[in-house]
Formats: C-alpha cells, structure tokens, sequence
C-alpha cells in the first residue's frame, strides 16, 4: 500500500524523506487508492472540503490574524508571551519565522491539496448521474479558487499546484512561486469551469454552507475587481466591465428585494442563519457539540459582560481600534450591534458583540451554533458599487452604496455630504464606499483586502500613517513600510530552495 501525501506544502517536507518512507503502511488508515470507491465516497471527500474551511488556521471564524488585525480595525494590544507572535501581524513587525504564518500556509496548502486529491481521482468512480459529478467537480474548484485567491492577496508570487502530489520528486518540482496573474488565472479558470454546472443559483436551493452559482459568481467578480486594481501593466477596463457582469449576476440572483428588508441583526441571528436571504455563502458550526461548534461568541465577550454568550468571560473580549469606533457616524444603527464599552475595572474599552449566542442550547461553555458568513450581499453591492465607480457609473455606485446606507438608519450618500464632517473625512466616493465597507463588514476579515485592493504599497504607508496613534492600541503605525503590502514568505519555505521560494522584499 503507498501511502499517499495530502500536500500540507511544508513547503514541501517530502523533500527531506527518504523515498521508502512514501511506501510504509499504516493499518489504522484507508489509502487514498482504497478510499474512492462509490459516489458516496465522493460525497464524503467533497465534505472534507468545507469541513477545512471552518480551521481558524485557514479562513473560518478564528482566521482574523491574518486578515482583519492586520487591518485599522482590530489586533490586540498584549504583546508578551504567547501573543507576541500574533502581535506582530497589526504591529507591522512580522517576521518570516512566525509559527502563526507559517501554520496558515501549511494548513491552507493542506486544504487546496485535499481538492487536488478529489479533482485527481473522481474519474474512479462510476456515477448514476453524471450531473452529480459535474456538480462535485465545480464544488471542488470553488473551493480551491477561494484559497488560492486569500493566498495570493496576502503573499503574492505563491507556489500552484493542481495535482496530487504523491511523490518527492514531484514536490521539488512544483516547488516555486509562480507569478501573481498566473495565480489569477488558475482562479478565473477554477470559477469559469465552476460557473458551467448544474450548482442552483443559491445555497438554499442546494444546501446550507455549499457552493452555489450566486457564491461563484460573487467571488469571481471580487476577483476581476482585484486584478483591476492591484496588478500592473493590465487592461483594467476590461476586468472592470467582468466583474460587473459577474458581480451583476450574483446580486440579481437574490431572493429579495431592498436590502432593509433584512434587518442588520438578522443576519448574524443563529436561529436565522439557515433561512436569512442575505447569506450567500458561510461555514456551518454546529451549536453544543464542543468540537463543531463556535466559539466566536465567547471569544470575543469582555469580562462582566453577557451580551455575547452565557460563557463567564475573564478576558477583554474582541479587540476594537478607536480609529473604527470613531468612524462610525452618530445614529448608525451598525455601532450599537457590532461593538458596545466594557466598563470593568480590568477592561474599561470596547469589544466586539457582532457575533452573539446567548442561548441555552450554548450554555455557560459558550459551544455556539454561529456560522461564519465569507459572502453575503451587503459586500456584494458594495463590490458592486466599487466596480461602478472605477467604470464612471457614479449615479449607479450610489444608489447601491444608497440602500446599503438606509438600512443602517443613515442619510443618502447626497444628503450625509452636505454635513461638513462627513465631507472632509470621505471626500470622494471612493472614500465613501471604503468607509460604508468598513462599518458595514466590521470584524468579518475583510478590511484588510479592501484597504490593498484601494491603497498601492505607498498609498498604504500614507494611510496608515495619517492615523492617530492614540487611536491604534499599542501596536506602532511608525512600523508599517511598502514592505508590509505582502506578509513575508515562511522561513521554512524559503530556505528549501531560496532561489526558487524567494523572499518578497524587505524581509
């Protein structure tokens, strides 16, 4: 029996084995050659694909390190002991040998590797319903195209493997960054072929935390928006008028009319979240079981508090920058739910209370059943919105930015700009859209992307350095260098093949 390898990308540890070693046995596991047998085979691997997407290690409810604290919004403000290395990644100070960084890579390698696993051996088994396998092998692509894309955002030039990969000799070959658009493309590719299946257009036609045509079409279009704006030497027209059209497709495949039908709290109501018309595409926890549940509640309540959950909290709760506190505008129906002031002695600052599950069924160990939404269609339309204005469709951009405003209880984009506040701190609708997103997805790990999809290299040291450091915590904004757009390549990466894995700059 040859045991196969799941890619974990360490990057590459096969290279350091022994060619034997990839032929013992271990008679407590199936094989990967003895596994796909039946469709239900299949469906059980198709499972593990989003079952990897819940790790915190690589983008479910536990993954803000390595997005939003990178961000204005979050991070935390402990920098000894165990959060030292955390800490690094808001105070602009991380270094290629951070265990963190280095667990994200493996583990998000280690999850695109089990959908190079099943796209590789699907052909195995014989299906009733070739449709059926259609639909597994877009799920599949999906899945892949989204990590890829979070990794190619946050390093660059990254190693692309679409294979199995079941021997060293094929590890050494793979293993080397391929350029960033290159990375891109597998992604368009990955989506296209995703797009032409028999996926329904929602996930409550299909199921509840699975790929859906409305979900491909939203990542997609984020997509083309980002190749727009962050790569060099393209035709940023052209991805403009795609990620309309594709971002176009996923917002009128809603099932509702105007966004403040749905009122704010809804959508992050655990009771709600298999039904809630704005959740286009989230990772299910599962409420009382301690090993599939949410901690995300608990997580983030300040000792005394009990808005979040029954869980006795000891800690300081969800870390909050007074930089996001300030941004939000007085009457915004989004700050009372998303974040509230802790007044113990021992906190004495606010945190985040987006996420909430106070029930009994949690209980006092804070087991959640909250899912982690990664799209819904408030960041669609802003999406949206944002591809509108690159494209001169200002009076479009603005009735999306428009409704996203009024659920919030807040005046028109036309009407907040004749205060005089509101118009000096966002004084281009670019600005307004980047504030709308930023409020509007709090603490939903996508600020970090927005701000380097709007923000070059220079413009990202500007604005950060604009900020007050009074309102950051203790991390220091005088850190942050051009260096910082890209996170550093793993020390244990580099250092198999330096030539091949080279570092980005400044590190």
């Amino acid at each position: 029996m040859k045991k196969i390898y799941i890619l974990p990308f360490f990057l590459f540890g096969l290279t350091s084995c022994e060619k034997d070693f990839l032929n013992q046995e271990d008679p407590n596991a199936v094989s990967v050659e003895q596994f796909f047998k039946t469709e239900n085979d299949v469906q059980l691997a198709v499972n593990g694909l989003y079952q990897a997407l819940r790790s915190g290690s690589t983008v479910g409810e536990g993954s803000a390190l390595y997005s939003e604290e990178r961000s204005d919004n979050t991070g935390r403000d402990d920098n000894q002991s165990n959060a030292g290395e955390p800490f690094q990644f808001n105070d602009f100070s991380i270094l290629p040998s951070n265990s963190y960084l280095k667990t994200h890579w493996s583990n998000m390698y280690d999850a695109i590797a089990r959908c190079n696993t099943l796209l590789s051996r699907i052909d195995q088994v014989t299906f009733s319903d070739d449709a059926l396998k259609k639909r597994h092998i877009a799920e599949a692509k999906f899945v892949r195209a989204l990590l890829y894309f979070h990794m190619v955002r946050k390093f660059g030039d990254i190693p692309l493997s679409l294979e199995e990969i079941t021997t060293k000799e094929q590890a050494n070959e793979l293993a080397f960054r391929q350029k960033e658009d290159v990375v891109y493309q597998q992604i368009i590719a990955d989506l296209t072929d995703a797009l032409d299946s028999n996926l329904p257009n929602t996930q409550h036609q299909y199921a509840v935390g699975r790929a859906s045509k409305a979900a491909i079409n939203a990542l997609l279009g984020q997509v083309y928006l980002t190749m727009g704006t962050t790569l060099k030497d393209v035709n940023t027209a052209d991805f403009f008028r795609l990620a309309e059209t594709h971002l176009s497709a996923s917002y009128q495949a809603r099932t509702f009319g105007k966004l403040d039908e749905i009122p704010y709290s809804e959508v992050f109501d655990v009771e709600r979240k298999n039904t809630c018309k704005e959740l286009v595409f989230q990772v299910q926890y599962l409420r009382g079981d301690q090993n599939y549940s949410s901690s995300i509640a608990r997580n983030n309540q300040a000792r005394g508090e009990t808005i979040n959950s029954k869980y006795p909290s000891t800690g300081s709760g969800g870390n909050v920058k007074h930089d996001l506190v300030k941004d939000y505008e007085e009457g915004d129906l989004r700050k009372t739910f998303s974040i509230k002031f802790a007044t113990d002695p021992q906190v004495n600052d606010w945190f985040i209370t987006k996420f909430r599950d106070n029930s009994d069924g949690a209980g006092t160990a804070g087991w959640g059943g909250n899912d982690w939404i990664l799209i819904r269609y408030a960041d669609v339309m802003l999406l949206l919105a944002e591809t509108k204005m690159h494209l001169g469709k200002d009076a479009e951009a603005i009735a999306l930015l428009d409704e996203v405003r009024e659920r919030a209880g807040l005046p028109s984009y036309a009407e907040a700009r004749k205060d005089a506040s509101y118009d000096s701190r966002y004084p281009t609708l670019k600005e307004a859209i980047l504030h709308e997103r930023r409020v509007e997805l709090a603490f939903e790990n996508h600020r970090w992307f927005d701000l380097i999809r709007n923000y070059d290299a220079e413009g990202l040291v500007r604005y950060f350095k604009k900020k007050s450091q009074a309102d950051y915590g203790n991390a220091q904004l005088s850190n942050i260098t051009t260096k910082d757009r890209y996170y550093p390549i793993p020390f244990d990466e580099h250092k198999l093949d330096p030539e091949r894995m080279y570092q980005n700059p400044g590190y």
